[in-house]
């Protein structure tokens, strides 16, 4: 999967086309899933590099595609999800360089139309997302739609703004804050942390996520990618096996599900 964005122009059709790629590869995404379980509750994560093959020195752009769905195997409701925490491998890199931000008021009630309108040159991912809302006395309801991500700040932090809106059964529309945070010396060193306790509420509740990083743009004549990286592989080795990422989900009733994801690249140079 390859998706070319401008920095500048078109950004609305750029960003339907993106939303629309990413929207058909969920389905060959959650072919290579991994499932956590704990009591009836079950996690079920996924995720893809593309390209497949890098270079073994240095890095290449590339798109990555994270997703999770949050089910229990009695059909109960799921409990609310409060905590997501993403970590990517160290061989990929996220660099915002003369990239554009957003501030969350331009699109915080806004439907995708007018957040794109407000942010669409801060544009880096899109996706989807399933939910639930629940009124007072009322059982909850299914709600689903787009999600698209900014690149933005919230004062000193580096965050990803997630733009969650749906139209049925009655326009809703909201934001999760991504912060994102080097993660140290160890295999993982991109972390991303929503805090969704706060995002989300009491009456709503996010029970599926899939999103792509995928964004190319231009710096004062240099051509640049939001997401890099290179394959791992030692000299002599045309492939390596990596984590491409490992991810943890807690929940209002205290449970963290966690899942690591393992790929393979192939290397060049």
């Amino acid at each position: 999967m390859k998706i070319l964005l401008s920095s500048t122009k078109a950004p609305l059709r750029s960003a339907l086309a993106l939303a629309l790629v990413s929207l058909l590869a969920l389905g060959a995404v959650l072919a290579r899933a991994e499932t956590s379980e704990q009591g009836n509750l079950r996690v079920t994560v996924s995720g893809k590099l593309s390209p497949h093959t890098l270079p073994r020195k240095g890095s290449a752009p590339v798109s990555v595609t994270l997703g999770g769905k949050i089910t229990t195997t009695d059909q109960t409701e799921p409990p609310q999800l409060q905590k997501l925490v993403i970590e990517i491998n160290r061989n990929g890199h996220i660099d915002s360089t003369g990239l554009p931000t957003c501030d969350v008021a331009q699109i915080q009630t806004a439907n995708n139309s007018r957040a794109l309108a407000a942010c669409g040159p801060a544009l880096v991912g899109a996706g989807q997302f399933l939910g639930t809302i629940t009124l007072p006395g009322a059982a909850p309801y299914p709600i689903k739609g787009r999600l698209l991500v900014f690149n933005g700040r919230e004062g000193a932090k580096h965050v990803l703004f997630g733009h969650i809106f749906s139209p049925t059964p009655f326009s809703t529309s909201f934001v999760i804050p991504f912060e994102i945070k080097n993660g140290g010396h160890g295999t993982f060193g991109t972390v991303l942390n929503a805090n969704l306790k706060k995002a989300l509420g009491t009456q709503r509740n996010l029970t599926g996520i899939e999103m792509t990083l995928n964004r190319r743009y231009s710096d004062h004549g240099v051509r640049r990618s939001y997401v890099t990286a290179s394959c791992p592989a030692p000299k002599g080795f045309p492939h390596a096996n990596y984590q491409l990422a490992r991810s943890a989900f807690t929940f209002a009733t205290g449970v963290t599900l966690s899942s690591t994801l393992n790929r393979t690249c192939g290397a060049r140079g």
